[in-house]
Protein backbone atom coordinates (compact mmCIF):
# COMPACT_ATOMS: atom_id res chain seq x y z
CA UNK A 1 0.00 0.00 0.00
CA UNK A 2 1.00 3.61 -0.52
CA UNK A 3 0.42 5.53 2.73
CA UNK A 4 0.67 9.22 3.62
CA UNK A 5 1.49 9.80 7.30
CA UNK A 6 0.23 13.28 8.28
CA UNK A 7 1.84 14.33 11.53
CA UNK A 8 1.77 17.21 14.03
CA UNK A 9 5.49 16.61 14.63
CA UNK A 10 8.60 15.38 12.89
CA UNK A 11 8.96 11.84 14.29
CA UNK A 12 12.59 12.26 15.28
CA UNK A 13 14.58 11.93 17.48
CA UNK A 14 12.98 9.05 19.40
CA UNK A 15 13.89 10.58 22.76
CA UNK A 16 10.63 11.12 24.61
CA UNK A 17 6.92 10.37 24.75
CA UNK A 18 5.04 10.93 21.52
CA UNK A 19 8.30 11.16 19.53
CA UNK A 20 9.12 7.57 20.43
CA UNK A 21 5.74 6.15 19.42
CA UNK A 22 5.55 8.08 16.16
CA UNK A 23 9.16 7.36 15.18
CA UNK A 24 8.98 3.63 15.63
CA UNK A 25 5.52 3.18 14.14
CA UNK A 26 6.60 5.07 11.01
CA UNK A 27 9.85 3.12 10.84
CA UNK A 28 8.22 -0.29 11.28
CA UNK A 29 5.27 0.51 9.00
CA UNK A 30 7.73 1.46 6.25
CA UNK A 31 9.12 -2.09 6.31
CA UNK A 32 5.78 -3.33 4.98
CA UNK A 33 4.29 -0.39 3.00
CA UNK A 34 5.48 2.62 0.98
CA UNK A 35 5.18 5.46 3.51
CA UNK A 36 5.40 9.21 2.80
CA UNK A 37 5.53 11.90 5.50
CA UNK A 38 3.86 15.30 5.69
CA UNK A 39 4.63 16.91 9.03
CA UNK A 40 4.71 20.06 11.08
CA UNK A 41 8.00 20.71 12.84
CA UNK A 42 7.58 21.73 16.48
CA UNK A 43 10.43 23.80 17.87
CA UNK A 44 9.70 22.62 21.40
CA UNK A 45 10.24 19.01 20.37
CA UNK A 46 13.25 19.60 18.12
CA UNK A 47 15.42 22.24 19.81
CA UNK A 48 16.11 20.50 23.17
CA UNK A 49 17.97 17.67 21.45
CA UNK A 50 20.16 19.54 18.97
CA UNK A 51 22.57 22.42 18.70
CA UNK A 52 19.96 24.26 16.65
CA UNK A 53 16.49 23.80 15.19
CA UNK A 54 17.95 23.80 11.68
CA UNK A 55 20.56 21.11 12.41
CA UNK A 56 17.97 18.94 14.10
CA UNK A 57 15.66 19.25 11.12
CA UNK A 58 18.50 18.35 8.76
CA UNK A 59 19.39 15.25 10.74
CA UNK A 60 15.74 14.22 10.98
CA UNK A 61 15.32 14.42 7.20
CA UNK A 62 18.49 12.39 6.69
CA UNK A 63 17.54 9.60 9.12
CA UNK A 64 13.86 9.43 8.14
CA UNK A 65 14.86 9.48 4.47
CA UNK A 66 16.50 6.08 4.92
CA UNK A 67 13.06 4.45 5.01
CA UNK A 68 10.54 7.09 3.84
CA UNK A 69 10.45 7.75 0.11
CA UNK A 70 8.96 11.27 0.32
CA UNK A 71 9.19 13.83 3.13
CA UNK A 72 7.67 17.32 3.31
CA UNK A 73 8.03 19.44 6.47
CA UNK A 74 6.34 22.71 7.48
CA UNK A 75 7.04 25.04 10.38
CA UNK A 76 4.24 24.90 12.96
CA UNK A 77 2.04 28.05 12.71
CA UNK A 78 1.83 28.64 16.49
CA UNK A 79 5.66 28.67 16.67
CA UNK A 80 5.74 31.82 14.54
CA UNK A 81 6.12 34.09 17.57
CA UNK A 82 6.45 33.94 21.34
CA UNK A 83 2.79 34.82 21.95
CA UNK A 84 1.16 33.05 18.98
CA UNK A 85 0.23 29.94 20.97
CA UNK A 86 -1.30 31.97 23.83
CA UNK A 87 -3.19 34.15 21.36
CA UNK A 88 -4.51 31.09 19.53
CA UNK A 89 -5.67 29.57 22.83
CA UNK A 90 -7.41 32.83 23.74
CA UNK A 91 -9.27 33.39 20.48
CA UNK A 92 -10.27 29.70 20.38
CA UNK A 93 -12.80 30.49 23.13
CA UNK A 94 -14.67 32.61 20.58
CA UNK A 95 -14.25 30.44 17.47
CA UNK A 96 -16.35 27.55 16.22
CA UNK A 97 -13.58 25.04 16.84
CA UNK A 98 -11.49 24.53 20.00
CA UNK A 99 -7.78 25.18 20.43
CA UNK A 100 -6.98 21.49 19.93
CA UNK A 101 -8.10 21.97 16.31
CA UNK A 102 -7.01 25.58 15.72
CA UNK A 103 -3.34 25.09 16.59
CA UNK A 104 -2.68 23.01 13.44
CA UNK A 105 -4.70 25.10 10.99
CA UNK A 106 -2.65 26.02 7.93
CA UNK A 107 -3.88 26.59 4.40
CA UNK A 108 -0.42 25.91 2.92
CA UNK A 109 -0.21 22.60 4.80
CA UNK A 110 -3.67 21.61 3.57
CA UNK A 111 -2.79 22.52 -0.02
CA UNK A 112 0.41 20.46 0.22
CA UNK A 113 -1.59 17.45 1.43
CA UNK A 114 -4.11 17.80 -1.40
CA UNK A 115 -1.29 18.15 -3.95
CA UNK A 116 0.57 15.09 -2.64
CA UNK A 117 -2.61 13.03 -2.72
CA UNK A 118 -3.40 14.17 -6.28
CA UNK A 119 0.10 13.18 -7.42
CA UNK A 120 0.46 9.91 -5.50
CA UNK A 121 -3.15 8.65 -5.24
CA UNK A 122 -2.63 7.25 -1.73
CA UNK A 123 -4.35 4.07 -0.66
CA UNK A 124 -4.55 5.33 2.92
CA UNK A 125 -3.93 8.63 4.70
CA UNK A 126 -3.02 8.38 8.37
CA UNK A 127 -3.67 11.41 10.61
CA UNK A 128 -1.56 11.25 13.72
CA UNK A 129 -3.79 13.39 15.95
CA UNK A 130 -7.42 14.49 16.33
CA UNK A 131 -6.10 18.03 15.74
CA UNK A 132 -6.07 17.23 12.00
CA UNK A 133 -9.78 16.29 11.96
CA UNK A 134 -10.86 18.99 9.44
CA UNK A 135 -8.18 17.78 6.98
CA UNK A 136 -9.99 14.43 6.77
CA UNK A 137 -12.64 16.08 4.60
CA UNK A 138 -10.11 16.37 1.75
CA UNK A 139 -9.11 12.71 1.27
CA UNK A 140 -11.45 11.53 -1.47
CA UNK A 141 -10.40 8.18 -2.90
CA UNK A 142 -8.24 7.16 0.06
CA UNK A 143 -8.93 5.21 3.20
CA UNK A 144 -8.47 7.31 6.34
CA UNK A 145 -6.98 6.47 9.73
CA UNK A 146 -7.09 8.70 12.81
CA UNK A 147 -4.57 8.10 15.59
CA UNK A 148 -5.47 8.94 19.19
CA UNK A 149 -2.45 9.15 21.48
CA UNK A 150 -4.98 9.83 24.24
CA UNK A 151 -8.73 10.32 24.47
CA UNK A 152 -8.17 14.06 24.35
CA UNK A 153 -11.63 15.11 25.54
CA UNK A 154 -11.36 12.73 28.50
CA UNK A 155 -8.01 14.28 29.44
CA UNK A 156 -9.52 17.76 29.35
CA UNK A 157 -12.48 16.73 31.53
CA UNK A 158 -10.13 15.06 34.02
CA UNK A 159 -7.91 18.14 34.06
CA UNK A 160 -10.95 20.34 34.67
CA UNK A 161 -12.07 18.15 37.58
CA UNK A 162 -8.68 18.53 39.26
CA UNK A 163 -8.31 22.27 38.60
CA UNK A 164 -8.90 24.70 41.50
CA UNK A 165 -8.74 27.88 39.42
CA UNK A 166 -12.32 28.63 38.30
CA UNK A 167 -11.31 30.25 35.00
CA UNK A 168 -9.00 27.39 34.04
CA UNK A 169 -11.64 24.84 35.07
CA UNK A 170 -14.19 26.52 32.82
CA UNK A 171 -11.69 26.70 29.95
CA UNK A 172 -10.87 22.98 30.11
CA UNK A 173 -14.55 22.03 30.40
CA UNK A 174 -15.67 24.03 27.36
CA UNK A 175 -12.64 22.82 25.37
CA UNK A 176 -13.47 19.23 26.32
CA UNK A 177 -17.15 19.53 25.36
CA UNK A 178 -16.40 21.02 21.96
CA UNK A 179 -13.62 18.55 21.26
CA UNK A 180 -15.84 15.61 22.21
CA UNK A 181 -18.30 16.64 19.48
CA UNK A 182 -15.45 16.65 16.96
CA UNK A 183 -14.34 13.21 18.15
CA UNK A 184 -17.91 11.93 17.77
CA UNK A 185 -18.16 13.19 14.19
CA UNK A 186 -14.74 12.25 12.82
CA UNK A 187 -14.27 8.94 14.62
CA UNK A 188 -17.38 7.76 12.78
CA UNK A 189 -16.23 9.25 9.48
CA UNK A 190 -12.78 7.63 9.21
CA UNK A 191 -12.23 4.02 8.19
CA UNK A 192 -10.33 3.19 11.37
CA UNK A 193 -9.32 4.82 14.65
CA UNK A 194 -5.98 3.83 16.17
CA UNK A 195 -5.69 3.95 19.97
CA UNK A 196 -2.91 3.21 22.44
CA UNK A 197 -4.85 0.97 24.82
CA UNK A 198 -8.03 -1.08 25.21
CA UNK A 199 -8.96 1.26 28.05
CA UNK A 200 -8.98 4.17 25.60
CA UNK A 201 -11.15 2.05 23.27
CA UNK A 202 -13.63 1.56 26.11
CA UNK A 203 -13.66 5.27 26.86
CA UNK A 204 -14.39 6.12 23.23
CA UNK A 205 -17.14 3.51 22.94
CA UNK A 206 -18.96 5.07 25.88
CA UNK A 207 -19.91 8.01 23.65
CA UNK A 208 -19.10 6.69 20.13
CA UNK A 209 -20.41 3.10 20.11
CA UNK A 210 -20.62 2.74 16.33
CA UNK A 211 -17.08 3.67 15.22
CA UNK A 212 -14.19 1.31 14.48
CA UNK A 213 -11.34 1.31 17.01
CA UNK A 214 -8.13 -0.69 16.85
CA UNK A 215 -5.62 -0.82 19.71
CA UNK A 216 -2.03 -0.45 18.53
CA UNK A 217 -0.29 -0.06 21.90
CA UNK A 218 2.70 2.07 22.68
CA UNK A 219 5.88 0.08 22.59
CA UNK A 220 9.55 0.08 23.35
CA UNK A 221 12.76 -0.71 21.51
CA UNK A 222 13.74 -3.76 23.56
CA UNK A 223 17.14 -3.89 21.84
CA UNK A 224 17.96 -0.37 23.07
CA UNK A 225 16.43 -0.39 26.56
CA UNK A 226 18.08 -3.48 28.00
CA UNK A 227 18.76 -4.53 31.60
CA UNK A 228 22.20 -4.09 33.09
CA UNK A 229 24.23 -7.04 34.39
CA UNK A 230 25.49 -4.78 37.20
CA UNK A 231 23.41 -4.00 40.30
CA UNK A 232 22.03 -0.45 40.55
CA UNK A 233 23.35 2.08 43.02
CA UNK A 234 21.83 1.21 46.41
CA UNK A 235 20.05 4.48 47.21
CA UNK A 236 18.94 6.26 44.03
CA UNK A 237 15.41 7.18 42.97
CA UNK A 238 14.70 8.41 39.44
CA UNK A 239 11.96 10.10 37.43
CA UNK A 240 12.26 10.74 33.68
CA UNK A 241 9.95 12.79 31.50
CA UNK A 242 9.61 15.95 29.44
CA UNK A 243 8.95 18.34 32.28
CA UNK A 244 6.87 21.03 30.58
CA UNK A 245 4.06 18.57 29.75
CA UNK A 246 1.50 19.22 32.47
CA UNK A 247 1.01 15.60 33.74
CA UNK A 248 4.79 15.35 34.18
CA UNK A 249 5.04 18.81 35.74
CA UNK A 250 2.31 17.96 38.23
CA UNK A 251 3.89 14.57 39.00
CA UNK A 252 7.40 15.89 39.55
CA UNK A 253 6.15 18.66 41.86
CA UNK A 254 4.28 16.07 43.92
CA UNK A 255 7.38 13.86 43.98
CA UNK A 256 9.77 16.66 44.99
CA UNK A 257 7.53 18.61 47.36
CA UNK A 258 5.51 15.85 49.03
CA UNK A 259 7.08 12.41 48.75
CA UNK A 260 10.76 13.35 48.72
CA UNK A 261 10.98 15.21 52.08
CA UNK A 262 9.33 12.31 53.94
CA UNK A 263 11.32 9.47 52.36
CA UNK A 264 14.57 11.48 52.70
CA UNK A 265 13.89 11.94 56.44
CA UNK A 266 13.75 8.14 56.79
CA UNK A 267 16.80 7.53 54.59
CA UNK A 268 19.15 10.54 54.67
CA UNK A 269 21.64 9.06 52.18
CA UNK A 270 18.95 8.64 49.50
CA UNK A 271 19.26 10.58 46.22
CA UNK A 272 16.50 11.69 43.86
CA UNK A 273 17.42 12.31 40.21
CA UNK A 274 14.86 14.09 38.00
CA UNK A 275 15.71 13.88 34.31
CA UNK A 276 13.99 15.65 31.44
CA UNK A 277 14.07 18.85 29.42
CA UNK A 278 12.43 22.11 30.56
CA UNK A 279 12.14 21.52 34.34
CA UNK A 280 9.94 24.08 36.15
CA UNK A 281 11.92 26.81 37.88
CA UNK A 282 10.55 26.08 41.36
CA UNK A 283 11.90 22.53 41.13
CA UNK A 284 15.27 23.78 39.91
CA UNK A 285 15.37 26.18 42.85
CA UNK A 286 14.51 23.40 45.32
CA UNK A 287 17.62 21.47 44.26
CA UNK A 288 19.85 24.45 45.08
CA UNK A 289 19.29 23.91 48.81
CA UNK A 290 19.18 20.11 48.78
CA UNK A 291 22.45 18.31 48.05
CA UNK A 292 20.65 14.99 47.48
CA UNK A 293 18.14 16.35 44.95
CA UNK A 294 19.43 16.47 41.36
CA UNK A 295 17.42 18.22 38.63
CA UNK A 296 19.39 17.04 35.64
CA UNK A 297 17.56 18.47 32.64
CA UNK A 298 18.01 16.65 29.33
CA UNK A 299 20.42 13.71 29.51
CA UNK A 300 21.70 12.03 26.35
CA UNK A 301 22.13 8.50 27.72
CA UNK A 302 18.89 7.65 29.52
CA UNK A 303 19.68 3.94 29.62
CA UNK A 304 22.78 4.52 31.72
CA UNK A 305 20.75 6.61 34.15
CA UNK A 306 18.08 3.92 34.40
CA UNK A 307 20.73 1.32 35.15
CA UNK A 308 22.06 3.38 38.07
CA UNK A 309 18.66 3.80 39.75
CA UNK A 310 17.25 1.46 42.38
CA UNK A 311 13.63 2.61 42.00
CA UNK A 312 11.81 4.39 39.20
CA UNK A 313 9.06 6.52 40.79
CA UNK A 314 6.14 7.64 38.59
CA UNK A 315 3.36 9.54 40.39
CA UNK A 316 1.52 10.55 37.20
CA UNK A 317 -2.23 10.95 37.68
CA UNK A 318 -3.31 12.25 34.29
CA UNK A 319 -3.03 11.46 30.59
CA UNK A 320 -4.19 8.51 28.56
CA UNK A 321 -2.76 5.81 26.36
CA UNK A 322 0.31 4.07 27.70
CA UNK A 323 3.15 5.95 29.40
CA UNK A 324 6.19 5.29 27.25
CA UNK A 325 8.51 6.27 30.10
CA UNK A 326 7.19 3.27 32.06
CA UNK A 327 7.70 0.88 29.16
CA UNK A 328 11.28 2.14 28.84
CA UNK A 329 11.82 1.53 32.56
CA UNK A 330 10.27 -1.95 32.37
CA UNK A 331 12.39 -2.81 29.34
CA UNK A 332 15.54 -1.66 31.15
CA UNK A 333 14.61 -4.00 33.98
CA UNK A 334 13.76 -1.43 36.64
CA UNK A 335 11.74 -1.77 39.82
CA UNK A 336 8.87 0.71 39.40
CA UNK A 337 6.60 2.33 41.97
CA UNK A 338 3.76 4.15 40.20
CA UNK A 339 0.23 5.44 40.43
CA UNK A 340 -2.29 3.03 38.83
CA UNK A 341 -3.27 5.83 36.41
CA UNK A 342 0.35 6.01 35.22
CA UNK A 343 0.12 2.31 34.41
CA UNK A 344 -3.08 2.52 32.37
CA UNK A 345 -2.67 0.64 29.12
CA UNK A 346 0.55 -1.11 30.19
CA UNK A 347 -1.26 -4.22 31.47
CA UNK A 348 1.08 -4.13 34.46
CA UNK A 349 0.18 -6.20 37.53
CA UNK A 350 0.57 -4.80 41.03
CA UNK A 351 3.02 -6.87 43.04
CA UNK A 352 4.36 -8.72 39.99
CA UNK A 353 6.03 -6.21 37.65
CA UNK A 354 5.16 -2.94 39.41
CA UNK A 355 4.16 -1.68 42.84
CA UNK A 356 1.12 0.61 42.97
CA UNK A 357 0.85 3.72 45.14
CA UNK A 358 -1.53 6.66 45.10
CA UNK A 359 -1.04 8.28 48.50
CA UNK A 360 1.98 9.79 50.18
CA UNK A 361 2.09 6.97 52.74
CA UNK A 362 1.84 4.28 50.06
CA UNK A 363 4.71 5.77 48.04
CA UNK A 364 6.94 5.87 51.09
CA UNK A 365 6.00 2.32 52.04
CA UNK A 366 6.48 0.84 48.55
CA UNK A 367 9.76 2.65 47.87
CA UNK A 368 11.09 1.53 51.26
CA UNK A 369 10.16 -2.08 50.51
CA UNK A 370 12.17 -2.06 47.29
CA UNK A 371 15.15 -0.33 48.87
CA UNK A 372 15.26 -2.83 51.74
CA UNK A 373 14.54 -6.09 49.86
CA UNK A 374 16.95 -7.23 47.16
CA UNK A 375 14.67 -10.22 46.52
CA UNK A 376 11.65 -8.01 45.82
CA UNK A 377 13.67 -5.62 43.64
CA UNK A 378 15.05 -8.41 41.49
CA UNK A 379 11.62 -10.01 41.14
CA UNK A 380 10.14 -6.74 39.87
CA UNK A 381 13.09 -6.15 37.53
CA UNK A 382 12.89 -9.61 35.95
CA UNK A 383 9.11 -9.59 35.57
CA UNK A 384 9.08 -6.07 34.13
CA UNK A 385 11.53 -7.04 31.38
CA UNK A 386 9.60 -10.19 30.51
CA UNK A 387 6.38 -8.20 30.36
CA UNK A 388 7.56 -5.79 27.66
CA UNK A 389 9.27 -8.54 25.67
CA UNK A 390 5.98 -10.43 25.54
CA UNK A 391 3.63 -7.50 24.84
CA UNK A 392 5.31 -4.24 23.84
CA UNK A 393 8.20 -4.76 21.39
CA UNK A 394 7.89 -2.21 18.57
CA UNK A 395 8.74 -4.73 15.87
CA UNK A 396 5.58 -6.74 16.55
CA UNK A 397 3.48 -3.62 17.19
CA UNK A 398 4.53 -2.07 13.87
CA UNK A 399 3.73 -5.31 12.07
CA UNK A 400 0.28 -5.34 13.67
CA UNK A 401 -0.38 -1.83 12.35
CA UNK A 402 0.80 -2.79 8.86
CA UNK A 403 -1.48 -5.84 8.84
CA UNK A 404 -4.41 -3.80 10.13
CA UNK A 405 -4.08 -1.34 7.24
CA UNK A 406 -3.92 -4.20 4.76
CA UNK A 407 -7.10 -5.63 6.31
CA UNK A 408 -8.81 -2.23 6.05
CA UNK A 409 -7.99 -2.14 2.34
CA UNK A 410 -9.33 -5.67 1.83
CA UNK A 411 -12.56 -4.83 3.66
CA UNK A 412 -13.03 -1.70 1.54
CA UNK A 413 -12.71 -3.73 -1.65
Amino acid sequence: MKILWVSHLVPYPPKAGVLIRSHYLVKELAKHHDVHLLAFNQRGLMEPYFESYEKGTEEAKSVLGEYLSKIKIFNLPVDASKFKKLFTAFISVFTKQPYTINWTKSDSFLQAMKKMHAEENYDLIHFDTISFAPYIDYCAGALTSLDHHNVESHMLFRRASEEDNAIKKWYFQQEGRRLQKIEEHYCRKVDTNITCSELDNDRFREFIPNAKFKCIPNGVDVTFFTPSDVDPLPNRLIFIGTLDWYPNTKAVRYLVNTIWPKIKALKPDLELHVIGSKPPQDIVDAAKTDKNLYIRGFVEDIVEELHKATVYVCPITDGGGTKLKLLDAFSAGKAVVADPIACEGSEATDGENVLYANTEAQYIDQITKVLESVELRKKLELNARRHVEDHFAFTSIGLALAKHYTECASEAK
